[in-house]
């Protein structure tokens, strides 16, 4: 039973360690890079509406790859976009359309009745959607970049933490009390 309680103790701490320099990371890497997080070159994007839904559902996080030639999109493909100096977009490319060097794409939502009025140029292009997609993480991830959030997921790990240490501190000196008392029962 000790043994199977130390293990648990022990996975216990492990995780709550990972889970500590998880959100250190997220939290530090959203604020040098100034905007989303990003992983092995990945960056992570909150959608924060129901255009391409049921697909990317709103409050989701998305992965997507930015770099690379932004001319080497296809109908189907999903983007993400500047649609203004404030504004990123994610839609599906429905039309390619080529003037010489300069390529254009029509753009629309998934559950958008009509395309997007302005088409995109390449230039605007940020990523390629890579197909992952983690539900509703996109609302924690918006909360975490915030000054509130952020404080909170740099305090709030390290609380845990700090709390399950004593619960352990506690727990050894428990059981260490009816040891010292059995030794002066003996002697």
């Amino acid at each position: 039973m000790k043994l199977v309680w130390k293990i648990i103790s022990n996975t216990i701490s492990a995780v709550l360690f990972l889970v500590f320099i998880l959100m250190l990371f997220l939290v530090i890497s959203s604020k040098a890079a100034g905007g989303e997080p990003q992983f092995f070159g990945y960056q992570l994007k909150s959608v924060l509406s129901g255009s391409m839904e049921p697909g990317i559902k709103t409050g989701s996080v998305i992965a997507v790859k930015p770099g690379g030639d932004f001319t080497r999109f296809k109908e189907g493909d999903v983007i993400t976009f500047m649609q203004d100096e404030n504004t990123l977009v994610t839609h599906r490319v429905t039309e390619v359309n080529k003037s010489g060097e300069q390529v254009t794409y029509t753009t629309k939502g998934d559950n958008n009745n009509a395309a997007d009025t302005e088409p995109v140029l390449s230039e605007n292009v940020v990523a390629e959607y890579t197909g992952v997609t983690v539900p509703y993480v996109g609302y924690f991830v918006s909360y975490a970049q915030s000054k509130e959030g952020s404080a909170l997921m740099l305090i709030l790990p390290g609380l845990l933490l700090l709390g399950y240490s004593g619960f352990t501190i506690f727990s050894a000196i428990r059981q260490l009390e009816p040891k010292e008392k059995a030794i002066k029962k003996t002697t």
